[in-house]
């Protein structure tokens, strides 16, 4: 967008992810992007000669009439944040007189996929988890190739708070804080017992290979550290068992990608990284120090304890958990973020950004100390 700000502003706790660039915050441009959203779209015909230009809502409010035939117009179109590859635009539909809000996840057209899965199997997999009863936004209609609209799908808007920081230190949420973790543990259970079989296709993920590509990258992008030495030597000599049960793993469960309300979850977000694998991943994620937002005595999420984590997934259908298979999982979370720093220094030397990645970068050095807690816990 020559000449102005960026209108991609993308949520601060963001995961990081390769190949592709890191969303980061940008300079704020929320004017621009509602404006954008009324700039005309020119259209080519097949002789490339141009067709009547439409507006992105005019755009959009045709795609929405495809699954809301009544709805009359389209208000606050506005776009809160899109990476390289993705879009997530908010909007208002008005329906009878009634106003409905809702949420669009879009790709272009043209765009290439950068992410694990595509966002038609992203839809696929909220929509399974909904029926599962796992607290999921609505999905209304998943964009189709003949509606020239690129790729994506239209979901219901959910009420509550994503941003981590937040969830762990806001008065609101005071009384729910002590509960979210059990119900953290609940909502893996649901998710894990989905039927794999009823899924699109999606990506199998066993930990042996993805130490080894981890290991390969840490070396590519840095000098040897005796830390991170250490503990791909530890999670070498402990692997689970190849023959634990593969289930369907978000991915990516933490604070930061659900919706929480002052009476809990209300939504799991961000599918992007969803796969076949085995399930102590995800309750090993949310464990991991980087996703507590500096509230570190609180390991799940910076707002409960480990104990209602495991007896909420338990009490609700997942089986027993065993805590060292799960101090697996969180070291190898943390030791993946670590990578996943270095990775941004190492890139940092070819952006155009490198202040923001190197900001990044330099939290290696915490991931350390969290891998030294656990490799190394006082007591032992």
């Amino acid at each position: 967008m020559g000449g102005g700000k960026s209108c991609e502003v993308a949520r601060a706790n963001s995961p990081a992810r390769f190949p592709g660039p890191l969303p980061l915050p940008l300079p704020s441009g929320g004017a621009e992007c509602a404006a954008s959203a009324r700039q005309p779209f020119r259209q080519m015909s097949e002789t490339g000669e141009p067709r009547e230009s439409f507006s992105f809502a005019d755009r959009a409010l045709a795609v929405v009439r495809r699954f809301a035939p009544d709805a009359e117009r389209l208000e606050k179109v506005v776009r809160l944040s899109g990476g390289a590859s993705q879009e997530t635009w908010s909007l208002v539909a008005i329906r009878n007189g009634s106003p409905e809000r809702m949420i669009l996840r879009r790709m272009p057209a043209g765009v290439p996929v950068v992410e694990k899965i595509g966002l038609e199997t992203e839809a696929a997999l909220m929509r399974a988890a909904e029926a599962a009863g796992v607290p999921s936004p609505h999905v209304h209609y998943v964009v189709q190739p003949d509606d020239g609209f690129g790729r994506g799908f239209f979901m219901s808007h959910v009420e509550g708070e994503a941003l981590g920081r937040k969830i762990v230190r806001d008065e609101q949420f005071a009384a729910i804080r002590p509960k979210l973790a059990r119900q953290a543990g609940e909502t893996l259970a649901r998710i894990h017992a989905i039927d794999v079989a009823s899924l699109p296709q999606l990506p199998l993920v066993k930990p042996a290979q993805e130490i080894t590509t981890m290991f390969a990258n840490y070396r590519a992008w840095s000098e040897p550290r005796p830390v991170f030495e250490l503990a791909f030597r530890w999670l070498s000599e402990r692997m689970p068992p190849e023959n634990a049960a593969l289930k369907l793993v978000h991915g990516d469960f933490r604070n930061g990608n659900m919706m929480i309300s002052p009476n809990g979850i209300t939504a799991v977000l961000d599918w992007e990284l969803a796969h076949i694998g085995d399930p102590m991943r995800d309750l090993g994620w949310i464990c991991t120090a980087a996703w507590r937002y500096s509230v570190i005595d609180k390991p799940v999420g910076g707002f409960g304890e480990r104990e209602d984590l495991m007896a909420g997934y338990e009490a609700a259908g997942g089986g027993r958990v065993d805590p060292n298979v799960l101090r697996f999982w969180e070291t190898l979370g943390s030791l993946r973020w670590g990578v996943m720093c270095i990775g941004m220094g190492f890139r940092a030397k070819q952006s155009d950004r490198p202040v923001e990645m190197s900001m990044i970068a330099r939290r290696t050095s915490e991931n350390e100390i969290d891998l030294m807690r656990l490799l190394a816990p006082r007591g032992d």
